[in-house]
């Protein structure tokens, strides 16, 4: 063989060998990737090449299939109520899969490696390849009460139940229609186009996704850090004066109004939401010790419910900055869910729940995979936990928090005003936190944010804006236990 021809063979030789690689690299390292890639029609058509499994709410499908004219597209995604469950749901179309759909979309199509056994099944006997479906723990009257609640405010709505962390809703205004998504057409596409352009980002899981400075309903937790530090007891002072100076400057912190917080208790502190008393504990623990407390309640990590929450933020931080993280301002950022976290800690007598949306995957002949409530920790004692109950039935009883009561039930709350925009110059964010008591416990915990709303600025409060929505909420969750 001459050289000239020994070349072009190594060369092919070369090619060939590359050829080999990449084939087998395309095969068995990015096979995964690219089988399940948005991008990867295939998978689409796939997806919509059979009735999805169904999300089910209390043993009725909120979600639903119907047959269609598409060529590649057999069938697309039906929901009921569409812009009620949005935030638990989200969508399945062919732009992507979201929340539920998306999280659990190999179930809900029948792609599962679990469902090996019922997919092969289905092909030796020529039956159609069914979808799972996914059982939440979600109560729908609950959920109805919050979403109706918030009506065209903008804001959001989570509430648990303290004993297993079962999340009972999760609201978010505005919201969307998933349905008006779904179709593989034009009017489909320019609204998606519209949605993914609207400045209130209706798409936005607020409850979930979004964090917000959780005001003076983060009292409750300055006031657990207080109690386990052992330097303060509800009935006694607090030696903290109003107007409070904050530490290395010359501001003064104090309340509107003229309630008793000079030397008050912290009973009387939160009975009356008073800034002074509240910065001042936080500023006395210090940085460190308010960081670790609020990270035992979920603070500085995500978390996945199954679907993925926002990182709620207690930073590392200066002495005043820190005293007004205490107050629920400065840099401090929570998700209405971790707020909500934290309320039904208190109500399960200091024992953190993690949080769950989805109680069972069901496949067509078996139940795939089953949640169980799963403890996350224990921030504060049992005892230091009634007390700060005590505490928030005091507000509720006869201190900003009269709005959330309901007849013959022992409710706790905490309202929250919080401050927005610089100086204080946007309409501030209201919030309000409650859960209710009963004989076996407290079945129900709830947070309500209020973003925006038409109210007067001076007639934005916790209290007003977001108590009845809460207290809604909880009563739909004990009229269904009757």
């Amino acid at each position: 063989m001459n050289k000239p021809i020994r070349k072009i063979a190594v060369f092919c030789g070369i090619l060939v060998i590359a050829l080999l690689v990449r084939v087998n690299w395309v095969q068995f390292v990015q096979a995964e990737e690219l089988s399940s890639s948005d991008k990867n029609r295939r998978v689409l058509i796939e997806r919509y090449a059979h009735p999805r499994g169904d999300i089910i709410v209390e043993g009725k499908a909120v979600t639903g299939s119907t047959e269609t004219d598409s060529r590649d597209f057999q069938y697309q995604r039906t929901y009921k109520d569409g812009a009620m469950w949005a935030p638990v749901t989200g969508h399945a179309s062919v732009f992507n899969a979201t929340m539920l759909e998306g999280v659990h979309d190999k179930i809900l199509t029948g792609n599962d490696d679990r469902l090996f056994f019922n997919r092969t099944i289905d092909m030796i006997t020529g039956k159609p390849m069914e979808g799972g479906n996914v059982v939440t723990t979600l109560n729908a009257a609950a959920q109805r009460a919050a979403f109706e609640g918030l009506g065209d405010k903008k804001g959001a709505v989570a509430a648990i139940d303290p004993r297993t962390g079962a999340i009972l809703a999760l609201a978010s205004t505005p919201s969307y229609d998933p349905g008006s998504i779904v179709g593989n057409d034009e009017e489909a596409s320019d609204n998606w186009v519209a949605l993914n352009e609207d400045p209130d980002k209706p798409m936005l899981n607020r409850a979930l996704r979004e964090t917000y400075p959780p005001g003076s309903t983060f009292k409750v937790l300055t006031a657990a850090a207080a109690l386990e530090s052992g330097k303060y007891d509800i009935d006694e002072k607090s030696g903290i004066e109003d107007p409070y100076e904050l530490p290395q400057t010359d501001k003064e912190l104090t309340n509107f109004g003229n309630p008793p917080c000079d030397d008050a208790t912290l009973r009387v502190a939160l009975q009356y939401s008073c800034n002074a008393t509240f910065a001042g504990i936080s500023a006395d623990l210090g940085n460190e010790e308010m960081k670790g407390m609020a990270e035992k309640f979920g603070y500085n990590e995500e978390l996945f419910v199954p679907i993925r929450t926002a990182e709620s933020v207690y930073p590392e931080d200066n002495a005043p900055q820190n005293a007004m993280a205490g107050i629920g301002q400065a840099s401090n950022r929570a998700t209405p869910l971790q707020i909500a976290m934290i309320t039904a800690a208190i109500a399960n007598d200091g024992k953190l729940m993690q949080p769950y949306m989805v109680d069972r995957l069901e496949g067509p002949r078996s139940v795939v995979e089953q949640n169980e409530p799963q403890e996350m920790g224990q921030p504060i004692s049992a005892s230091n936990a009634k007390k700060i109950q005590q505490m928030m039935e005091t507000v509720v009883e006869d201190g900003t928090g009269t709005n959330g009561q309901i007849e013959g039930v022992t409710v706790g709350g905490k309202t929250g005003t919080a401050q927005r925009g610089v100086d204080n110059s946007e309409t501030p964010y209201a919030w309000f936190i409650s859960y209710a008591m009963t004989d076996n416990g407290s079945p129900v915990a709830v947070a309500v944010v209020v973003e925006d709303s038409d109210a007067q600025r001076n007639e934005v409060s916790g209290g007003g804006l977001a108590a009845p929505i809460a207290k809604d909420v909880m009563r739909a969750v004990l009229e269904g236990r009757q």
